[in-house]
């Protein structure tokens, strides 16, 4: 088992160090009950990569469960209903210290001469439009806000190839 804990430095709208997270990392606490804990700068694709494989290949080992604590940042809003600017200033984003994930790789890329400015910005385009498509696509099946809403039956279509037999009674018992 991993257990992936996002440590965003923030409650809704209080920060983590006059919350009582001053006291101890989430890390410290897995080492606490005996489980294998990492904190990893959540916002390096490198060291993401590397924890999860090492943490992949403990659990794939039967080795136990590993913890890790991604520390990053939340920029924006928790919710819809929330308004980070009545607690923290506009620009605190750019005031953390591990900064954008996207940016520093692509830095880092460029500067081992495996990546450019122009291909990012053509890669970033190439993407935009593929995820506005995967979008349109979605929404052909119906939004929340256009007052759609799936049959119960749908849970329970796609998910195994063929439907477990305590499924297929729940199913039953819907009148399904």
């Amino acid at each position: 088992m991993i257990l992936n804990v996002v440590n965003n430095q923030w409650a809704i709208s209080t920060f983590q160090a006059i919350a009582g997270g001053e006291n101890t990392t989430f890390a410290a606490r897995g080492s606490g009950c005996g489980i294998a804990s990492l904190r990893v700068d959540g916002n390096d694709f490198l060291a993401v990569y590397a924890a999860s494989k090492w943490a992949a290949d403990r659990a794939r080992g039967n080795f136990g469960p590993t913890l890790i604590e991604w520390v990053t940042y939340r920029a924006g809003p928790h919710s819809t209903s929330d308004d980070p600017t009545k607690y923290r200033p506009a620009n605190d984003w750019e005031c953390f210290p591990l900064g954008d994930p996207i940016e520093r790789f692509k830095k880092h890329l460029i500067k081992l001469g495996l990546w450019s400015d122009e291909e990012h910005e053509a890669t970033q385009k190439e993407l935009e439009v593929e995820v506005i498509a995967a979008q349109k696509e979605a929404e052909q099946y119906g939004t929340l806000s256009s007052g759609y809403s799936p049959s119960a039956a749908s849970m329970f279509d796609d998910v195994y190839k063929d439907m477990p037999e305590h499924l297929r009674l729940q199913r039953q018992q819907l009148g399904i």
